[in-house]
């Protein structure tokens, strides 16, 4: 099988790279490493592609950018490619603000030209997107909330599963990167049911692992645990620090992506995440990686959140587990720390 992966020097990019070369594919990364020139050398990927070409065996790396209509289709065609995942993007709310000319050519334009290299290059083939939670905008806060000790979480016993696909995304604020990723995710879908071609939209919680190059404005668990081990002064913001988030492991979420692959249903829309047993506070992920350091963590608060940001976001994966019974999560949120503090503390 021959593979490509955009923003494979990335968090989920890199484990869908080494996932499907450990099974013998042939993978054709595409990155540009842009990650550094938005988040500066604490965002630097040229690491991870490092180490992917010092442990890989069928993996080649092509520095392009996904902004390059030409260059895309060119490569599609080239490649003739089985499976395409699409990682590569701006992923920051507040970069997002200050760059949205980037943002939106990177999420938006750069998603329509794969869709449209693989329209006419490799119409057979499967398309996965890693779209976002964000696409959602703040209607995850209209659901009756209450305030416990550490954390937010749901009122009502019906919402305890958390957000599913059918929640809207009109009439909300999104931050202009969740409306940029909104294009994308809808484009997804329609060259999946409006053209045929196998497309899915992967909407991802929070996306962690330990390859992840974590910034302040990006990368969640990864900046948390860099904090820790460096003991720099963190900034909440907003919420009372209680905000939750679901984790799931990059493995996961590639392990989700071949069951995809196996059978395909087009134009299909995906919450992912780790659901309630990997959900933490801000609190209570500051309690464990005190456990970790045996040392204060060093941090402030901010009482102004993120725009658009959501107060207690858990994904409900209940019609991923329907359509794809043989996946799980098997990366617990005790796995996830263990990984993050062995490799970064």
């Amino acid at each position: 099988m021959k593979v490509i992966v955009t923003g494979s020097s990335g968090l989920i990019g890199s484990e869908v790279v080494s996932f499907f070369d450990n099974m013998g594919h042939q993978i054709t990364g595409v990155d540009n490493n842009m990650r550094a020139d938005f988040f500066g050398p604490g965002g630097d990927t040229s690491w991870n592609l490092r180490r992917l070409i010092g442990q890989t065996k069928n993996f080649r790396h092509f520095d392009m950018d996904i902004r390059d209509r030409d260059g895309v289709v060119r490569l599609m065609s080239e490649v003739a490619p089985d499976l395409v995942v699409h990682c590569a993007a701006q992923p920051s709310h507040d970069l997002a603000a200050s760059r949205p000319l980037d943002d939106f050519d990177v999420n938006a334009v750069g998603t329509v030209n794969l869709l449209e290299g693989l329209r006419l290059g490799a119409p057979e083939a499967v398309f996965v997107f890693m779209s976002t939670n964000k696409v959602y905008g703040d209607a995850p806060n209209r659901i009756p909330l209450v305030e416990l000790d550490k954390r937010w979480d749901y009122a009502n016993d019906e919402d305890r599963e958390g957000i599913d696909e059918t929640c809207g995304i009109d009439q909300c604020l999104h931050s202009v990167f969740g409306a940029s990723k909104v294009a994308a995710d809808i484009m997804t879908q329609e060259y999946g049911r409006y053209y045929g071609l196998k497309t899915a939209v992967f909407r991802g919680g929070c996306l962690t692992g330990p390859n992840h190059s974590g910034v302040e404005l990006h990368g969640f668990l990864s900046y948390l645990a860099k904090a820790a081990r460096e003991d720099m002064l963190y900034t909440v913001f907003g919420y009372n620090a209680k905000q939750v988030r679901d984790n799931i492991h990059s493995y996961d979420v590639a392990a989700a992506i071949y069951e995809f692959y196996k059978n395909p249903r087009p134009g299909q829309v995906y919450n992912i995440g780790g659901c309630r047993p990997n959900s933490l506070s801000m609190l209570e992920s500051i309690d464990r990686v005190e456990g970790y350091t045996g040392r204060k963590f060093r941090w402030v608060y901010d009482e102004k959140n993120r725009v658009g940001d959501h107060i207690c976001y858990i994904t409900d994966m209940s019609r991923f587990k329907a359509h794809y019974p043989g996946w799980s999560v098997t990366k617990s949120i005790d796995d996830i720390f263990d990984e993050l503090f062995a490799v970064n503390g």
